[in-house]
């Protein structure tokens, strides 16, 4: 095995878990991307199901702030925006790590290949 071929399957390996961790990372993300979606979602549909006079209560720090209801829904739609963005954004991010991570692991083969003497 050359030093040469031993440093780039070294750096292939290398890169191949920094995707790895990256993917777990944004997995998890997108999981709490989820369940922050079903939750504003929730909170949306019972907006609509109450009538225009309801008191909307805002927990802030250990306090209930009275707030207009109008403004209140329009908060939680403007949340549900942001978030079904992030959740797209982190979709493509999967999306392009997954096709980077199946080319680093056959360059990361064909180079054990190369080093063992087998040719393909």
């Amino acid at each position: 095995m050359s030093e040469a071929q031993r440093k780039r399957l070294e750096t292939e390996t290398m890169n191949m878990q920094k995707m790895q961790k990256e993917y777990q990372t944004l997995v998890a993300s997108r999981q709490q991307l989820d369940s922050q979606l079903q939750e504003n979602e929730l909170v949306d549909k019972e907006f609509k199901l109450m009538k225009d006079d309801a008191r909307v209560y805002k927990l802030t720090g250990p306090v209930l702030l009275l707030q207009d209801k109008t403004e209140a829904a329009t908060n939680v739609e403007k949340r549900l925006e942001f978030i079904r963005g992030e959740i797209k954004r982190v979709e493509g991010r999967l999306e392009t790590l997954a096709k980077d991570q199946e080319k680093t692991s056959v360059e990361i083969f064909k180079l054990q290949m190369d080093i063992q003497g087998i040719k393909q």
